[in-house]
């Protein structure tokens, strides 16, 4: 199967982001494609929750859905729109969604997926995000059927909770995918170590489309501008890294043998030693008091 990955530099115009996709989209079918992923965010990517409240439509609405499942059913491929920002459908809750799509080779939406772990983090003085505060978390995990063949569909921060990818590889996922917006301060300490850890853990292809370089936001003046690390990456069920895609746009190319899953996971069977245990009480001059 030759899975193709899109890096992206999505600014704040929906309108503006969707022909760039498009044209990368078909790029790569016209590179052999049969599986297109991409990155997180996909079609919007803007710090002014304000002007997303205005932009951001819900799902049956919205024009790069609509738009990206004609592009897969036209060409008869796969497609995994990494995210989009979306409004909500719960009445009591106004907070977005951030979803991601696996769309079949006839354009219907195969599985969805919501972002479950909300980037909450203080990087640093001058860089913090607040995620939950403006998107509602998912609460389920998603295993989809691509043609007999397990995907595990999982978004950004997710990555950071392996528990996730075990569970998903345990269930049957044999590519696990990581569609991503990454800042580039963590981006340069763990983004590549963490997906090589998840293969390592799980068996399983990691699948890593990812937005790269400055957003431009136009329609947020008073707003620094985002800027996201980029190096979208494939790593094998072993942990080693097949492609990355550096730091601009563009296509990145590879053609998977999914036989190496079952290679590593015969060769480190670990998915099948977990063990029952007590969690942690604290030492034992603790326990004895």
């Amino acid at each position: 199967m030759n899975v193709a990955l899109l890096q992206l530099t999505s600014g704040d115009d929906p309108q503006v982001n969707l022909p760039r996709t498009i044209a990368l989209f078909r790029q790569a079918v016209e590179l052999g494609a049969d599986f297109v992923l991409t990155p997180e965010v996909t079609n919007i990517v803007s710090p002014d929750r304000g002007w997303q409240a205005k932009t951001l439509r819900h799902e049956a609405a919205d024009p790069t859905l609509a738009a990206l499942r004609a592009e897969a059913a036209q060409a008869g491929v796969w497609l995994l729109i990494g995210s989009l920002a979306l409004k909500g459908d719960d009445p009591a809750d106004d907070r977005f969604v951030n979803r991601s799509f696996l769309i079949a080779p006839d354009g219907r939406i195969a599985a969805r997926y919501d972002k479950l772990h909300m980037f909450d983090v203080s990087i640093s003085d001058t860089e913090t995000y607040r995620e939950s505060a403006a998107y509602r978390p998912g609460d389920r995990a998603t295993l989809a059927d691509m043609n007999g063949i397990g995907i595990g569909m999982t978004i950004c921060y997710d990555l950071r909770f392996p528990h996730l990818y075990r569970q998903l590889a345990q269930a049957g996922a044999q590519i696990l995918t990581v569609p991503s917006a990454f800042s580039p301060v963590t981006g340069e300490a763990h983004w590549e170590v963490l997906l090589r850890a998840r293969a390592i853990e799980t068996g399983c292809f990691i699948l890593a489309p990812a937005q790269c370089g400055t957003h431009a936001a136009p329609n947020s003046p008073d707003r620094r501008p985002r800027r996201s690390h980029g190096h979208s990456m494939i790593v094998d069920p072993w942990g080693t890294v097949l492609h990355d895609a550096g730091v601009t746009q563009g296509v990145t190319i590879h053609r998977l043998d999914l036989r190496a899953v079952n290679g590593a996971r015969s060769r480190i069977p670990s998915l099948t030693h977990d063990r029952p245990f007590d969690g942690p009480r604290g030492n034992e001059q603790d326990r004895d008091k």
